[in-house]
């Protein structure tokens, strides 16, 4: 399995020919791109110098942290109790590059990005919030994800997981208004004035429990009239603890808990988990795997978008559309039911395959909703999109370009309406998507409209890859013939003892993987979904961080709504597309 090196990168030779070779400890890692420890003080030097190449990093892709203090794997890594890393990706370049910094558990605190990449805020205060890292210079420092009132902070090695860890939970009346009293908001705190030449504004609630909001998210909008001065988006209300639970749970029984991550997305949440797995597994799966995994993530692709299309004009006020896509999600459940087993969480990948073979009739059945479709997006296309009062509602509607995109990590349908071509499926071609023959869907304007229709387009690509998996689905097994995959057949179980034991072990307790890091970035149905997985030799991940596109999709939009009308993010907030389990975690 090779290691990603950072010899001949060229982001590496301007760092070292700015800084010298000595400020950087590179690391051999199963990511895939380069990884560097830099000493604190450099730390924003080299992310500017970065952001400044040619070719630059313009997106600060992820940034999150580690509790070192319990891993026994560290051979030539820098001494540390926390490591907090940031993941660069260059667009023009496409690469990615990936810093580290080494912490000591009585100096926890780092400069803060938010000079240079303003999505840093969110990232920041998430790892304030989790590892209790202090950020210097952050605008607003405070809890995200976890209450106001929560004590401790949840990633740490040290911090309870599970229920039975700690005490039982009471709640008292007063208890209960000094939790709702914490919700309260000051919009001094997050420097907003409460009048303006004499007039006070409207501080309203939008949520956390709004149709509008599409989950439970709340945003606490500074009005005045109809117009909106500021704006202030509030997370953390469907938090479950995903990584956390990652710890917890055997490489094999996560696979589950990866459905609820976008649970619009199916079995598309669990790909980049099991393709970092088989990374640090060093496991090749089979090509009718890969087609596999290929087809049914196109089908939820299709799923995901006509559930976005629904709501979308239903928040425009069009009732009709959702009736009729819910028809066309109900044929594609059809088909995912009959292949799985299950409609909305399969949870049907494994690691190194799927959970069982297509069944006889497979092909039958895709055809039929492959030839089903493509009259009924024309139709919606001529129904809504050439729609005056759809257009009247979402052209130049919280429009934004490529630069503004990558500044705020914004990937996706969200990223290619603004015209700008990268798609990992063709960029970064993953799971056999290079054998596939499609098109990037693209807009123009990168307003609220265009997300809609580069999702339409997007329904059609993910129908012509359907049809390419029906007419070449190739022959062989649906697992790799790998001793840490799934269970082995079991004619071949009840024939060979070493086989039996195989199957106990990995029953009862599960693969064991090699001490390692992997890295693995899908185009999932909202964007780009990455899980970076830190293994230290055991049955358990020591460290999963899960990149998700809806949690920096929302906090670009005070940003964009300032001077807007509350219209207008009603129409803003339905052309994103996000679900808050996406966001929370």
């Amino acid at each position: 399995m090779p290691v990603a090196s950072p010899q001949n990168d060229p982001a590496v030779e301007a760092l070292e020919r700015r800084f010298g070779p000595e400020v950087f400890t590179a690391q051999a890692t199963l990511t895939g791109i380069p990884v560097l420890w830099v000493a604190r003080a450099r730390l924003l030097e080299a992310l500017e110098l970065l952001r400044e190449l040619p070719q630059p990093y313009a997106m600060l892709f992820d940034l999150s942290a580690v509790d070192e203090r319990l891993r026994e794997h560290r051979e030539g890594l820098p001494a540390a109790d926390f490591t907090v890393f940031y993941q660069l990706l260059s667009v023009a370049g496409n690469r990615d590059l990936m810093l580290k910094v080494a912490l000591e558990a009585g100096a926890l605190e780092l400069p803060s990005a938010v000079g240079l990449f303003p999505n840093a805020a969110w990232y920041e205060r998430e790892v304030w919030d989790m590892f209790g890292i202090r950020f210097t210079g952050h605008p607003h420092l405070t809890r995200i994800l976890m209450p106001p009132t929560w004590e401790g902070h949840p990633l740490r090695k040290d911090h309870a997981a599970r229920a039975t860890e700690i005490g039982p939970y009471t709640l008292t009346v007063e208890g209960q208004r000094h939790e709702q009293e914490a919700l309260r908001f000051e919009p001094e705190a997050w420097g907003m004035a409460r009048e303006r030449e004499g007039a006070e504004f409207m501080f309203l609630n939008l949520g956390p429990n709004h149709p509008s909001a599409h989950g439970a998210f709340r945003i606490v909008l500074q009005l005045d009239g109809e117009e909106i001065v500021d704006c202030v988006p509030d997370i953390g209300y469907h938090h479950r603890g995903a990584e956390k639970m990652a710890e917890r749970q055997t490489w094999h029984s996560f696979i589950p808990y990866t459905d609820r991550i976008d649970y619009t997305g199916g079995v598309m949440n669990n790909l980049p988990y099991v393709l970092a797995v088989e990374k640090l597994a060093g496991i090749e799966v089979p090509d009718r795997v890969a087609t596999i995994r290929v087809m049914m993530a196109e089908l939820f692709r299709i799923s995901s978008h006509l559930l976005f299309l629904g709501t979308y004009f239903q928040d425009l006020g069009a009732m009709s559309p959702v009736f009729y896509t819910f028809t066309d999600r109900q044929k594609a459940y059809e088909v995912i039911e009959a292949i799985t087993g299950f409609r909305m969480h399969p949870a049907w990948y494994r690691i190194g395959g799927v959970a069982q073979d297509l069944p006889r009739g497979w092909d039958g059945l895709m055809q039929g909703f492959v030839d089903w479709m493509p009259p009924r997006l024309d139709e919606y296309e001529r129904t809504m999109m050439d729609n005056a009062i759809v257009r009247e509602r979402t052209r130049d509607v919280a429009a934004f370009d490529a630069e503004a995109a990558l500044a705020w990590g914004v990937t996706g349908p969200n990223l290619r309406a603004t015209g700008l071509d990268f798609d990992l499926r063709k960029r970064r071609p993953y799971s056999g998507y290079d054998r596939f023959d499609f098109e990037v869907a693209l807009g123009e304007r990168g307003d609220a409209f265009d997300r809609g229709r580069v999702r339409i387009e997007e329904m059609r690509q993910s129908l012509r890859i359907l049809q390419q998996c029906i007419d070449h689905m190739p022959a062989g097994d649906h697992k790799a013939d790998h001793p840490l995959t799934t269970p082995p057949p079991r004619e071949r179980m009840l024939e060979h003892i070493e086989t039996l034991i195989t199957h106990f072990l990995q029953v009862s307790w599960g693969p064991v993987l090699p001490p390692g890091e992997a890295l693995t970035l899908v185009e999932a149905t909202k964007g780009i979904n990455g899980y970076y997985l830190t293994s230290d030799g055991g049955a358990t991940s020591y460290r999963t961080r899960i990149r998700t596109p809806s949690f920096p999709h929302l906090q670009q939009i005070p940003a964009l709504m300032r001077g807007g009308f509350v219209p207008d993010l009603i129409a803003h907030l339905g052309s994103i597309d996000f679900v808050m389990a996406d966001v929370d975690r």
